[in-house]
Formats: structure tokens, sequence, C-alpha cells
């Protein structure tokens, strides 16, 4: 369990592991604070809007977002169980982009194809070498 939680690659070189920690933590960090903290609690407003899509259950689903666009990015940011938070980022922006914005124009996806093919990223690749992930994992 330990290694599907906390393993990942490690690249070579400093300068190749410092450019994506710089991506993680932006990624993360932009996340959830442009959009996360937002929904943490889920207003009516965005319950009832994931209730219009017909998504089961939306306040637990409004939950599920916010807690994804929230915590779990800020764990990828700090690299803390990346390849799960991932997950749960990846579910919420194919939801955000192929379900709320599924008629919409290119451009009001976009935001959420950008952060699902980071959280792609991350689960194809866990969180480097100066992440919580890889201090757990030495242990």
């Amino acid at each position: 369990m330990k290694k599907i939680l906390f393993s990942g690659i490690r690249f070579e070189g400093l300068f190749a592991n410092t450019i994506f920690l710089i991506s993680r933590v932006s990624i993360g960090l932009m996340m959830a604070f442009g959009h996360g903290i937002k929904k943490i609690p889920p207003s009516e407003k965005f319950i009832l809007h994931l209730g219009s899509l017909g998504l089961p259950f939306p306040g637990i689903m409004g939950w599920c977002a916010g807690l994804s666009e929230f915590l779990f990015a800020i764990f990828i940011s700090l690299g803390l169980m990346t390849r799960l938070s991932s997950a749960f980022v990846i579910i919420t922006m194919a939801v955000a982009a192929f379900v709320a914005h599924g008629s919409d124009p290119f451009a009001k996806k976009e935001m959420a194809l950008l952060y699902l093919v980071g959280g792609l990223t991350y689960l194809a690749l866990g969180a480097g070498r100066f992440s919580l992930d890889n201090l757990i994992n030495k242990k």
C-alpha cells in the first residue's frame, strides 16, 4: 500500500527535479486557491447546479468536488499521496470538462482540461524527488 500511495519516478538531475517541483506546487496551489477554496463549503447554488446536471447526491458530490479541488490540490502541491490525490482531481476535472461544460465552447472547458492533464501527469509520474511522498517512501 505504501508503494501505491507514496511512490513515483525519480528524475535525474537537479534541474528536472526543480522544474517538476515548481510545476506541481504551482498547479496544486492555483487549483486550491483559484477554484477549490470557493467550494468549501459548497454553496447551495453549486449543489443545485450539480443536481441540474443529473449527478446523484448533489450535496455529497459538491463536497467531493470541493475537497478534490482544495484539499487534494494542496496534497498535490505538497507531494503528499500525490497519485491518489491526482485521481480525485482527474475525476473532478473530467466531470467539469465533459459534463458541466460538455456543451460549452472550448474556452469554458480549457481550465478543467489543463488541470485534468496536470492530474494525469502526477498520476503517472508521482510527486518527484522533492516531495513528502519521497521522504515517506524512503523510510
